[in-house]
């Protein structure tokens, strides 16, 4: 995690800098639409992701504040990720992107 003064100046940066990879964004996409998931629903969700970028993208979401992580002391253990109230902050920017993506495959000259 990043601290402030090393975030970059320009708030749109920032933001690419926290969410700005392919994987990041679908996991908050299916955070956001599909609530709480456990590592498996991801899996499957986003077919092309392997576990290893999948882990670490999970644990740069969680070290910045976005995805919280609870680990259920069954055996074998479960572990279900959701999103924080800041990650949930997130819900606006998403539905503008579906929008705008969704506008842009009905425009005939795109």
């Amino acid at each position: 995690m990043l601290t402030k003064d090393e975030l970059p100046e320009c708030p749109v940066a920032t933001t690419v800098q926290l969410i700005g990879n392919k994987w990041k964004l679908l996991i908050i996409r299916n955070l956001i639409y599909d609530g709480t998931q456990r590592f498996t629903d991801f899996l499957k969700a986003i077919p092309a992701i392997s576990k290893k970028v999948l882990t670490d993208n999970l644990r740069a979401l969680e070290a910045d504040g976005l995805v919280m992580r609870e680990v259920f002391a069954e055996v074998p253990p479960r572990v279900e990720y959701s999103l924080s109230p800041l990650g949930m902050s997130l819900k606006p920017v998403l539905d503008a992107m579906m929008a705008w993506g969704e506008e842009y495959k009905g425009n005939s000259d795109g």
